[in-house]
């Protein structure tokens, strides 16, 4: 802080003096004037002390000690009991010399105690620590450490003072609430240290575009009227003040989604982040009566910015979302919704289809896929594409994926006790999947608890799981192929990686993704891809499936060119777990 500043602050500062003698409060307060203190606030009646501290909101207040009916010490002691007082600094006057008074005093929570007569020099220099104590505390109480910015404490207050006002005023306000898409998968990947210099990154642009933007030009605002916070995690808040109309805001919003464009420096690298962005406006569009508590439409405001940012990453992310009716109403059943399936695997409503796979010289059925299917007592059978999106974002995906490795099992373990050949039912693992040491320790259990050897298992991954992070996936990929499970790679072809980045990955088999099988043979570009991919994938060790075969011309195209296995329509539909073990029972 600044000269200039701790000047400012010596200025500003409130001091309170509780003294049951008007000469000892007169005398105080000029001794505090000669060291430039300027505001004062002060009683002689200890018995009105508690509500003018509540109404003047000190930063400081000096006690005396003896006062009849109420003591200086029964003025700490309510103090203590009391929220909003008993963080507040103070500093008991007394003329008693004894020990203990001092000490009950400090007890019930006084700062500081000074004896009677008091020394200018010492009072000023006890006021003046115990004014820069508080000021500490009060920006480590309000504002972020890591990004300097105001905290969500400091935000809420803020939020207090942007509603009296509009009311006052009859005018509006919005809330803008910026979340980070994906800031979770980069400090899973890349680290905290990363993803903190991300974030204090984020905060330095958007105080920047604060500065740089011509707020007046796009709504009417001037920067004056903006207060930016951190209020969470990966959360960035703005309140802007004086909004006429909300499609100016989301204007405003618009303009900070675009500043996440450009890659941030962090650690020696380029880290690419995009931002998610609600707007919520006062006046609300619900009724609000002039009875409803501040504190009430603040809860409903923070909610529709909330509804909104969250509506803007269902569309897609990096872009920005203004609140509506409409929005609650989805955002109840959203909320519903998920609350439903949160309850699926305790209420047992989780089931396997299987869709076979064969090979592709014998038509042989040589395994399965396992597909997770959900029968909602609420909403009955709800589509995969529906659920499965939903359980990866709110983080149930995980424990969905753990159900199915026990599930296959367990179906595997009945299919194997038939079968005169080995089978394996292969589960798809979610990129969400990003602690391999626990799915390492799931499928070991699971096969254990299912009798079953690990090559009745299979694991297929994404390619992002090779990409990210993946010195610290290596060992587990390994671990779970030593106990003979096989490892396989889904969709390639839609991502960012090539056969010979996977070379030192632990891989058994890639599967073709349905978009390259699609069309083939008359599909000169895709025949062209896959003839070309079968003989590399060999080359390195890997066998081939092709995914989304539908007839014999693709079959008899595939097995010209040496593919191994397929499923598709042409072999068949995904069949309940039940019906498919009855079928390849009694074939």
């Amino acid at each position: 802080m600044s000269e200039a500043q701790k000047s400012g602050a010596v200025e500003q500062a409130i001091i309170m003096m509780v003294d049951d003698e008007i000469i000892i409060v007169e005398t105080l307060e000029n001794l505090l004037e000669d060291a430039g203190y300027k505001n004062f606030v002060s009683t002689t009646n200890p018995k009105e002390a508690i509500d003018l501290m509540q109404a003047k909101k000190p930063d400081i207040v000096l006690l005396d000690v003896m006062m009849p009916e109420v003591s200086g010490l029964d003025l700490l002691e309510t103090m203590g009991m009391d929220a909003e007082l008993q963080h507040l600094p103070s500093i008991i006057i007394t003329a008693a010399t004894d020990s203990g008074t001092k000490l009950k005093a400090l007890e019930l929570g006084a700062t500081d105690v000074l004896n009677k007569p008091v020394d200018p020099s010492e009072l000023a220099l006890r006021v003046r620590n115990t004014l820069a104590t508080k000021a500490n505390q009060d920006r480590l109480m309000k504002f972020d450490v890591l990004t300097g910015l105001p905290n969500r404490r400091l935000f809420m207050m803020q939020l207090a003072r942007a509603l009296t006002a509009a009311k006052d005023n009859s005018k509006g306000f919005a809330l803008l609430h910026i979340d980070l898409d994906d800031f979770k998968k980069i400090n899973d990947t890349l680290g905290n240290s990363t993803g903190d210099g991300l974030l204090k990154g984020v905060a330095r642009r958007l105080e920047s575009w604060l500065r740089d933007t011509n707020l007046a030009a796009i709504a009417g605002v001037e920067v004056e009227d903006v207060a930016l916070s951190r209020i969470g995690g990966d959360e960035f808040i703005l309140i802007f003040h004086n909004v006429v109309r909300i499609e100016d805001a989301v204007k405003i919003a618009n303009d900070i989604a675009s500043i996440f464009a450009k890659p941030y420096r962090v650690s020696g690298r380029e880290v690419f982040v995009t931002a998610s962005v609600g707007v919520a406006g006062y006046p609300i569009e619900e009724h609000i009566s002039a009875e409803t508590a501040d504190s009430e439409i603040m809860d409903t405001l923070l909610s529709h910015a909330d509804i909104a940012m969250s509506e803007a990453k269902q569309r897609g992310k990096n872009r920005s979302q203004q609140y509506s009716r409409e929005l609650s109403a989805q955002s109840r059943e959203r909320s519903n919704f998920e609350t439903e399936l949160r309850q699926a695997i305790e209420r047992e409503e989780l089931s396997l289809q299987l869709r076979p796979k064969a090979s592709i010289w014998t038509d042989q059925v040589t395994g399965a896929e396992a597909l997770l299917c959900w029968s909602s007592s609420a909403f009955g059978d709800v589509p995969r594409e529906q659920f499965v999106p939903i359980a990866e974002e709110v983080g149930l995906i995980v424990p969905f994926s753990e159900w199915m490795i026990y599930e296959a099992c367990t179906l595997a373990s009945q299919w194997q006790s038939a079968s005169t050949s080995p089978v394996r039912i292969t589960v798809g693992v979610s990129s969400r999947q990003v602690d391999l040491s626990r799915l390492m320790l799931t499928i070991r259990t699971a096969l254990s608890g299912a009798g079953l050897s690990g090559e009745c298992l299979g694991v297929e991954f994404t390619e992002s799981i090779f990409v990210d992070s993946p010195e610290e996936n290596m060992s587990a990929l390994q671990g779970i192929k030593d106990m003979g499970v096989e490892i396989s790679i889904g969709h390639f072809g839609t991502g960012h990686s090539s056969l010979s980045y996977l070379r030192s990955f632990p891989v058994d088999q890639v599967k073709i993704d349905p978009s390259f099988v699609k069309g083939i043979p008359e599909n000169t570009d895709n025949a062209a891809i896959v003839a070309s991919f079968i003989p590399m994938t060999h080359s390195l060790g890997m066998t081939v499936v092709a995914d989304g075969v539908e007839n014999t011309a693709q079959l008899d195209f595939l097995k010209d060119r040496g593919c191994d296995e397929y499923l598709g329509e042409r072999l068949s539909e995904p069949l309940p777990a039940p019906e498919f073990l009855s079928k390849m029972l009694t074939d």
